[in-house]
């Protein structure tokens, strides 16, 4: 990794932490990848979410979904999370957020 790369993804990771407003951004652009069809932009972002400011054993322990498998599941290359565990993910991170999402069709 460079250290442009290792850098910015830092200063990403501490804007996670201290900007709701910017993690709520992230996990809604996320979501917005996935429900366009670019599953594979979705997964990396929704993984440096988790990555950045969850991590997968939280997540595990707030899903009943074991760390390895949600670690798998978001992987950028290979992932690819059933409907049900993706939603479950979805709805641990929105409540833990305090927030929620609304689909709008246009």
């Amino acid at each position: 990794m460079t250290d442009l790369t290792r850098d910015f993804k830092e200063t990403v990771k501490a804007r996670m932490q201290t900007d709701a407003d910017f993690r709520h951004g992230l996990l809604q652009d996320a979501l917005t990848c996935f429900f366009v069809g670019d599953s594979e932009t979705g997964r990396s972002l929704l993984r440096d979410y988790i990555v950045d400011d969850v991590n997968f054993e939280e997540l595990a322990r707030g899903t009943n979904i074991p760390a390895k498998s949600l670690s798998r599941m978001f992987s950028p290359t290979r992932g690819n999370p059933t409907t049900n565990n993706f939603f479950n993910v979805v709805d641990y991170l929105s409540k833990r957020e305090g927030i929620r999402f609304k689909v709008i069709a246009e």
